[in-house]
């Protein structure tokens, strides 16, 4: 399904966000001939289960039962969010981790992370069958396929939990045949993608670590929003929020079936065999209704956890220690705030 790529496309172009953004003025969303508040949501890649909480809102009406008319635009390869954001072809984006809200902040874009509808993370690691790997520190010495984005994202992470090495990095370039034909190899994935295709090509379950439950604090499937949209949009926001909950809940919880129909109809390389394998590793690894979510609902965030983050991320050298982390996300749309 290709869904790593993602993280190259989606974190290019922040200067250019950063500028647009910069704006002033008045920034409220435009209304239907109903009256509804139009929202253009952009996702992070083609239409696929990581998104169905969102087709599931607007199959089930749950979005327009909060007076809102909501397009999602798929992204792809040559779709970049936060240029979209930038431009105001659309008012709200999706982040695919926490990386990209603290780019943002690090290039001055007033932009933040409103919601996180993925409690963990499902960036994996993928290895051959071995008994003798436990955990992720087994991987030591081994050569890891690794998209360029993907060393300056969890590589970073890898590297200060495991003290891996960057003489162990090798290109991974999307074709899982490297992976297939060196039993020694690791290969970056996602959880609800490459497990599945390299059993399918591979003919074999390959051993398959989250790093979420090894400690990667990251974020995934976030809103974004610009803050001068928030402002101005309040109800409307916090209406997309709430409704998107309700609608991962009842993707995961109960009849999927319309929702799948509209990613089909967006995206046709999706099969209902593929849906229903993501949707349940979703489901078997609490991504979505775990962590915080279980106890907060879904959607939520913690400022806790954006500490942990900035504070890896940051010892690390990829932001300086003085940027003011807390810019890139808020609080204060998730239901039961304000």
């Amino acid at each position: 399904m290709g869904v790593l790529h993602r993280r190259a496309v989606i974190g290019a172009g922040l200067a250019m966000t950063a500028m647009g953004l910069g704006a002033c003025g008045r920034s409220e969303a435009p209304v239907d001939e109903q009256g509804r508040v139009r929202l253009r949501f952009a996702t992070d890649w083609r239409a696929q289960a990581e998104h169905g909480g969102f087709y599931q809102a607007l199959a089930s009406g749950a979005y327009a039962a909060r007076n809102l008319n909501v397009q999602i635009i798929q992204g792809g390869p040559g779709v970049n969010v936060p240029q979209l954001l930038a431009s105001g072809a659309v008012e709200l984006g999706m982040g695919s981790n926490s990386f990209i809200p603290l780019n943002l902040v690090a290039e001055g874009a007033p932009v933040k992370a409103v919601a996180a509808y993925f409690q963990k993370d499902p960036q994996v690691l993928i290895a051959h069958p071995d008994p003798d790997l436990e955990g992720i520190a087994d991987l030591a010495g081994r050569p890891f396929l690794l998209a360029t984005a993907s060393r300056d994202a969890f590589w970073v992470w890898l590297r200060a939990q495991y003290g891996f090495t960057d003489d162990q990095v090798r290109t991974y370039t999307f074709n899982p045949a490297p992976f297939l034909a060196d039993e020694r190899a690791v290969q970056q994935g996602y959880l609800t993608s490459e497990p599945y295709t390299i059993a399918e090509v591979g003919g074999f379950e390959p051993r398959v670590f989250l790093l979420a439950d090894e400690g990667y604090p990251s974020y995934a499937c976030m809103v974004l929003a610009p803050n001068a949209f928030a402002r101005d949009n309040e109800a409307a926001l916090r209406g997309f929020i709430a409704a998107s909950a309700e609608g991962w809940h009842d993707y995961l919880n109960g009849d999927p079936t319309t929702a799948d129909a509209l990613i089909m109809a967006d995206n046709p390389e999706m099969t209902e065999a593929i849906l229903a394998q993501a949707r349940e590793a979703l489901r078997e690894n609490q991504i979505v209704q775990g962590g915080d979510a279980a106890i907060m609902g879904i959607g939520a965030m913690t400022e806790d956890r954006w500490r942990d983050f900035f504070a890896v991320t940051s010892q690390a050298g990829v932001y300086p220690q003085a940027l003011d982390w807390r810019e890139a996300f808020t609080l204060e749309y998730l239901p039961g705030r304000g």
